[in-house]
């Protein structure tokens, strides 16, 4: 019987290359996103391939709508072994300009929705009568503050904070909690936060991805795929003995 994966974020970028290895691993995987339209293109494209998915449509700022969607991928696909709290959003903020309303949507998502995911894996858990694997996107950027970038960094620390605390409560029940830090992904985020780093500094677009660019030791920008090879490892057997640690796949940004 197949092992079950959910993945949020699902539908684009890196929660959509992790979707699609850990098809490619055997796992049935729930494409759990808020835009339904990508959620489902991106099941289609995993059951066109012989892979076992289905789309779930899901808020994770939402208590409820995280609860419901971890409840809806159990009875489909008949189990529930591996959650990735994968979907977050990274907008520029010079600490100048940061308002109330950008913190409280970026930590409702980005730190909220992690701590959904991590509550309804267990309850799923539970109700499978075993452990499982917790894995949670954290980031360079919560390693290392990045500049602009101070609201995404600080709940990047948060999670990477949770991660370690819910790793040494959840031991017993047979749970292990890691994390995976990406650096400079193409992606449709790394797109915008590109647009919105240049646009600050007058500069034109591309700006923002040099200057972070170059830091990064192995001299490339990271591909989805990247990533989802970490996130490969830490959902199958061979990560067994690692909880409580967040994983930097970020090309050599961060040396700790």
């Amino acid at each position: 019987m197949k092992k079950v994966a959910f993945v949020t974020g699902a539908g684009q970028g890196i929660g959509k290359a992790i979707a699609l290895r850990l098809a490619k691993d055997g796992f049935a995987v729930a494409v759990a996103d808020y835009n339904a339209a990508t959620a489902k293109a991106v099941a289609d494209e995993i059951n066109s391939h012989q892979g076992s998915a289905i789309a779930v449509t899901v808020d994770v700022s939402d208590r409820e709508q995280v609860f419901a969607a971890v409840e809806e991928a159990r009875s489909k696909l008949k189990g529930f072994d591996v959650i990735v709290n994968n979907a977050g959003v990274a907008p520029s903020t010079p600490i100048e300009s940061i308002t109330p309303e950008v913190v409280d949507k970026v930590y409702n998502i980005n730190v909220k929705g992690v701590i959904w995911g991590i509550q309804a894996a267990v309850s799923a858990f539970k109700a499978e009568k075993h452990g499982g694997k917790i894995i949670n996107a954290c980031s360079q950027a919560g390693h290392v503050g990045n500049p602009e970038l101070a609201v995404y960094s600080s709940s990047k620390f948060a999670v990477r904070g949770l991660t370690q605390t819910a790793a040494r409560d959840l031991a017993p029940l047979g749970i292990t909690v890691n994390g995976y830090c990406p650096g400079i992904v193409k992606t449709p985020m790394w797109a915008e936060i590109d647009r919105q780093v240049s646009d600050a500094a007058g500069k034109p677009l591309g700006y923002g991805t040099e200057q972070f660019a170059k830091r990064i030791t192995l001299g490339r920008l990271s591909e989805p795929e990247d990533v989802a090879a970490c996130v490969s490892y830490l959902a199958g057997p061979d990560s067994d003995y690692m909880t409580g640690q967040s994983l930097l796949i970020d090309g050599g940004m961060v040396f700790n």
